[in-house]
């Protein structure tokens, strides 16, 4: 299969080697852009571009520029990097159509993460049916779990919760948003059906059940 192309676009050389040597090791192909201007005439001469991590602040062409700039063509995935905490950029961020939002410093592995989450959603990376984490085995074909080897049972949506968790790995998850991908409502249903089923979940998993982490307040978190 040939590999998807990612454009990491920040002005500092070691943020882009950094994330690019996480992103070749799960076997991207990875361009990089030291500005805005650059990553708009990469994108526009390269054309099949899977995925785009684009910094905010740059020379040249800052972020949200290169962002509008390209939406005017493309739907094409697009990270935001921002060294800002701040709201009002996030929201920015969504109006403009950015899939996700990080916020230096982060965890290269949380970035590679959220981006094979993002291109399994877009449907370009299938990465096959079978995904396992901490010995945890789940085959989404012969829809089968195994734990270290052994075969467990789990009703249809316990299979879809733990699916969603090993796919979005390091990832903290609200409630609304597991409700919405696992649950399709398209509004805040009842949180406890959640609780119930991640409760079920965690005794069925035994001593990997821990691996799911109650994030007080919010979700969850799945973490090896």
């Amino acid at each position: 299969m040939e590999k998807l192309k990612i454009l990491v676009v920040d002005d500092e050389s070691r943020m882009r080697k950094l994330v690019r040597d996480f992103l070749v090791k799960q076997n991207f192909d990875v361009l990089e852009a030291g500005d805005g201007e650059e990553a708009v005439d990469i994108f526009f001469k390269e054309k099949d571009i899977a995925l785009i991590i684009l910094d905010v602040m740059m020379p040249k062409m800052d972020g949200w520029q290169v962002c509008r700039e390209i939406r005017k063509y493309s739907k094409v995935p697009i990270i935001m990097l921002t060294a800002k905490g701040d709201e009002r950029d996030e929201l920015q961020g969504f109006d403009l159509g950015v899939d996700e939002y990080i916020t230096k410093p982060f965890s290269p592995k949380i970035l590679v993460a959220r981006v094979e989450a993002i291109l399994r959603r877009s449907n370009l990376l299938t990465n096959d049916d079978v995904i396992s984490a901490g010995g945890i085995e789940l085959d989404k074909a012969a829809h089968q779990v195994k734990i270290d080897g052994q075969e467990i049972e789990l009703s249809y949506k316990e299979f879809e919760l733990l699916a969603y968790f090993l796919e979005n790995q390091g990832i903290a998850l609200s409630r609304e948003k597991i409700l919405n991908n696992v649950w399709n409502y398209d509004y805040f249903g009842d949180a406890r059906t959640i609780d119930t089923h991640v409760k079920k979940l965690r005794s069925k998993l035994g001593e990997k059940g821990e691996m799911i982490k109650t994030i007080w307040g919010m979700g969850y978190k799945f973490e090896v």
